[in-house]
């Protein structure tokens, strides 16, 4: 579905109208004249303002991608994602083979380290196991912070939480106990990273160890994004909650046959692209973008700001 910016205006009183007035009723014709054309322009002017949907200045525009690799589209994504020249990159996950620290300096550097102080991670499972040698010290090196293995950022009125699918997260655990305190604030504006999704149709299908993570955030959340499958998805709103993947970062293509059919409602497994948020208060429009501009899916939830 297209999304334009929303503008209402109306018409000015009937010019004839007034030259009438002017003829019939000379003595007060100027002073109402003058009334009549001010308050329509006061009318014009307030109700042809632009709604402050996502797509004006006031929206804030971040791009999320996952399962980058060196391969030739791969590396012309990652070139074509930068020349968007994003607010914040959120990185779902995955440096191959296994992230080290020789890894990530040859095989993610290269795409999107030029960014690197802007992006927010998670990790993926191919990353995790030597988080201590790689993920650790590469953010800390680029961000002046190790970012742990949880944590929570803050873009404009809306708040992300980067949630780790490769640490303990079932009951009792520290980051369940974490992401309780995290989502104290009433409000539903809030976006969930995690690297493997709770919902998909890709090769690896659904995840039911992530069901806590899932349970956690309802009614605290509206979006909840991940990588893994390396596709394109995106499926209908559950629990209050819409699942997106967006794990086309140049790693081979991954058949979308499997999980949750039930909801999907677009799927993509040909094109390299990345998922694009404009970000307002109250509002978000996303849009998945193949490298080189095409948009292959749009869609627009809305949530309630965070008090």
């Amino acid at each position: 579905m297209a999304v334009h910016d929303t503008y209402a205006a109306t018409d000015l009183p009937a010019g004839a109208t007034a030259r009438r007035r002017v003829r019939h009723h000379r003595s007060m014709a100027p002073l109402r004249t003058r009334l009549a054309l001010a308050a329509a322009l006061l009318c014009v002017g307030v109700m042809a303002s632009p709604v402050a949907h996502a797509g004006s200045p006031a929206a804030t525009t971040v791009w999320a991608v996952g399962d980058a690799d060196l391969t030739p589209s791969g590396k012309a994504l990652s070139t074509w994602l930068r020349a968007r020249n994003p607010t914040r990159l959120l990185y779902l996950g995955d440096v191959y083979e296994s992230g080290s620290g020789a890894e990530f300096a040859r095989r993610f550097d290269p795409l999107y380290g030029a960014i690197a102080r802007r992006v927010i991670p998670t990790p993926g499972n191919h990353e995790w196991a030597n988080h201590a040698t790689g993920y650790d010290p590469y953010w800390l090196t680029h961000q002046g912070r190790a970012p742990g293995p949880w944590f929570a950022r803050h873009i404009g009125s809306w708040e992300i939480l980067s949630l780790n699918s490769e640490a303990p997260h079932a009951a009792g655990s520290s980051q369940l106990a974490w992401l309780r305190r995290a989502t104290r604030a009433p409000g539903t504006c809030r976006i969930v990273l995690w690297h493997r999704p709770r919902w998909s149709t890709g090769w690896h299908g659904d995840q039911p160890d992530l069901a806590p993570l899932w349970n956690a955030v309802k009614g605290h959340a509206r979006i909840v994004l991940s990588g893994h499958d390396h596709d394109l998805q995106r499926f209908a709103d559950r629990d209050g909650l819409r699942q997106y993947v967006s794990g086309a970062g140049g790693r081979f293509n991954i058949p979308v046959t499997h999980g949750s059919g039930a909801t999907l409602r677009f799927a993509d497994r040909s094109n390299r692209g990345a998922l694009r948020l404009r970000l307002s208060r109250g509002r978000a429009e996303l849009a998945f973008i193949a490298t080189g501009g095409r948009v292959l899916d749009r869609s627009v939830t809305t949530c309630t700001p965070l008090r």
